[in-house]
């Protein structure tokens, strides 16, 4: 069915003005909301528009003053024209015409404010909806395109935007770097790193005992650097992720981040190496018509007990070290900890959350649908601020994860394991004493 649609010129905006201002009774609960600041003012300008703003305006200066008309005793408060303004609306500045009150008498101080002008000047939102729209893929360069008809009426430019997403962003970016993890039982926690350009951000995430995501931090620098690791996780430590507790950490297979999960956190911490990233590199060794057969082999071998799947792959090392030995040297890298969670004895769910990185690549993703637009990263400063300001707004959206029900079987396992690996300590410290 067609649509019908009217165009309103903006030769007719005086008239608009007019009306609302005679008729606008139902526009009086919008102006005590203004004042009150009690409901965003977005869906204010996003339903009414300029026009419907000045009105409000007018409506606010008769409340203070009357209704104009001439020659009205008894006013403190009269009408003394009217003047441009500027009001921050969330995400942008627009131009307004605002009455002006003076009180009877004039001199100094006469001036008399407007309430709900007062009060929109106050809005303080503009640097976290300038983040939240250059987030959602807006370059600094396209701002005015996307806001619905500033052209003519905002007072931030380019610049402004720029300036102010980059105060937004080192906030996300302290924010992030200073939340407190001591309350939260964190028994899971993915490594992964993101490349902005020619630089590198590692990320952290952890998975509390309910099942619930959270950004731990950020670190510039590649999964390789085990310095970079380190520091990452020495950092995650001073501020509540504490050694003592066995966890669960996935990772994509980095020695680096083994190394420094180790010197770190100890070596009584499990790791499960990403499946996808092992599929992968053991892939590119081989040629097209072999890797649907050796993709298929490895994951029938994964759902398997521990002893038998690892068996089976065995076989099938010993298959490709004839013709392809780097494909061999790869599956053979690291692969008793690929089956890390089939010897954790967890629910078919949860190890299939479990078993790959992809809970931080879904973060991943998240940042670069937020960032996919920027073309020229200056400096690892710049990614790090970005990147912090997009997992924060992609965290929002976290759900807890597959299997989240499940839970308390990895905490079992993991608090047994300590304790048999305790009794075994016990038991040499009495041998070696004897």
């Amino acid at each position: 069915m067609r649509k019908e649609y009217q165009v309103v010129s903006q030769s007719g905006s005086e008239e608009v003005r007019q009306y609302l201002a005679e008729h606008g009774g139902a526009l009086l609960p919008v102006i005590e909301v203004i004042a009150s600041g009690a409901r965003a003012i977005d869906e204010l300008i996003g339903q009414l528009g300029k026009v419907a703003l000045e009105a409000v305006l007018q409506l606010s200066a008769d409340e203070v003053a009357g209704p104009p008309h001439p020659g009205v005793p008894g006013r403190a408060v009269r009408r003394h024209g009217s003047q441009g303004g500027v009001v921050a609306l969330g995400s942008q500045k627009v131009r307004v015409e605002k009455p002006r009150l003076r009180r009877k008498g004039g001199g100094a101080g006469a001036e008399v404010p407007l309430p709900a002008y007062a009060a929109l000047q106050g809005d303080a939102r503009l640097g976290r909806k300038v983040r939240a729209t250059l987030l959602r893929g807006v370059s600094t360069r396209q701002y005015e395109e996307v806001v619905p008809e500033v052209a003519g009426r905002c007072g931030v430019s380019k610049s402004a935007v720029s300036r102010e997403f980059q105060q937004a962003s080192a906030q996300a970016f302290r924010e992030l770097s200073e939340r407190r993890f001591e309350e939260v039982d964190l028994r899971i926690i993915y490594i992964d790193g993101k490349h902005f350009g020619g630089h590198q951000v590692i990320c952290a995430v952890g998975v509390d005992t309910e099942g619930t995501k959270h950004v731990l931090g950020l670190s510039e620098g590649a999964t390789e650097n085990a310095v970079v690791v380190k520091e990452l996780l020495a950092d995650l430590v001073a501020r509540g992720v504490k050694p003592g507790r066995r966890r669960l950490f996935v990772i994509d297979g980095s020695k680096a981040l083994r190394a420094g999960i180790d010197a770190v956190y100890g070596t009584e911490n499990p790791v499960q190496r990403c499946r996808q990233h092992k599929r992968e590199n053991v892939l590119r060794y081989l040629p097209k018509e072999l890797q649907r057969q050796v993709s298929a082999a490895l994951g029938a071998a994964w759902k398997l007990p521990e002893k038998e799947g690892l068996a089976r792959l065995r076989s099938q090392i010993e298959w490709l070290e004839h013709s392809y030995p780097k494909a061999a040297a790869s599956l053979t890298e690291g692969l008793e900890e690929t089956f890390t969670i089939n010897h954790l004895g967890l629910s078919p769910a949860l190890r299939t959350c479990l078993a790959t990185t992809n809970l931080i690549e879904s973060l991943h993703s998240g940042v670069e649908g937020r960032t996919g637009r920027v073309t020229r990263w200056r400096n690892g400063e710049m990614a790090l601020r970005w990147a912090a300001a997009a997992a924060l707004e992609t965290e929002r959206n976290f759900r807890k994860i597959v299997g989240h029900e499940d839970l308390w079987m990895l905490r079992a396992a993991l608090d047994e394991d300590r304790l048999l690996s305790d009794e075994a300590n016990a038991v040499d410290t009495a041998r070696l004493a004897a």
